[in-house]
């Protein structure tokens, strides 16, 4: 190896492992579980006198009789950091930093996480058309559910946990979820059951996309075992 190329890879720290068969399954049932969670929710949350009604307008007016200005204030850093064109940027910085990084497959990864809870949350809060709360201080477009802030949230923090596997990511990206699922409720801009829609829709779309290129780059890594075992046989 020549001395330019090692004083690279000096320079660059070597990207996370791939993951054992256990991560797998347990990441594959807690898609399941989210899954059918989802489900539920949304199925308590359908029509216009939907049983999960008065849990939400419980939590709504619980909102609201707590809201403070220093609450507010503090409620409007999440929802303003969460939102797409913020969250583009700060994607397309992750993303570019793991391609330096010659992490393609991390980078992929992120990619393709974000791009699917997009695909999955915007789309659907069309579809349903859901009104958000009359007192709501953000938007006011009928897509309340479920909440993209909050799948968005769940999809990055699940994801980079996934990738890199330490228990801090688990303890913020669990914070950072918590966080915006409060504030969207807090400003009004969504129901409760939005929030934990959002939330469940989220860990579906980190799970899917973190679960589909870890099979692929799996598959890739065996079969170039096998090949190089093939040619040291015959050499």
């Amino acid at each position: 190896m020549s001395t330019s190329a090692q004083r690279s890879s000096r320079r660059r720290p070597t990207p996370p492992p791939a993951a054992s068969d256990h991560p797998r399954r347990v990441v594959l049932v807690v898609f399941v579980a989210a899954a059918i969670a989802f489900g539920i929710v949304s199925g308590l949350s359908y029509g216009k006198r939907y049983l999960a009604e008065p849990v939400d307008l419980w939590w709504g007016d619980l909102m609201l009789e707590q809201r403070t200005d220093a609450g507010l204030f503090l409620a409007w850093i999440p929802a303003v950091i969460g939102g797409p064109i913020p969250m583009l940027i700060i994607g397309l910085a992750m993303v570019g930093t793991f391609l330096y990084l010659r992490w393609k497959v991390v980078a992929l990864t992120v990619a393709a996480a974000m791009v699917t809870s997009v695909a999955m949350a915007a789309p659907l809060a069309a579809a349903v058309a859901r009104t958000r709360p009359e007192t709501s201080l953000a938007e006011t477009v009928p897509t309340s559910f479920p909440s993209g802030h909050t799948a968005m949230a769940a999809t990055v923090a699940l994801v980079l946990a996934l990738i890199f596997r330490h228990w801090l990511l688990w303890v913020l990206g669990t914070v950072w979820v918590v966080a915006m699922a409060w504030c969207r409720t807090y400003l009004e801009a969504h129901w409760l059951t939005d929030v934990i829609a959002g939330a469940l829709l989220g860990i579906i779309a980190g799970s899917v996309a973190w679960l589909a290129i870890e099979t692929v780059r799996r598959r890739r890594t065996r079969t170039k075992e096998e090949q190089g075992m093939t040619e040291s046989l015959r050499s």
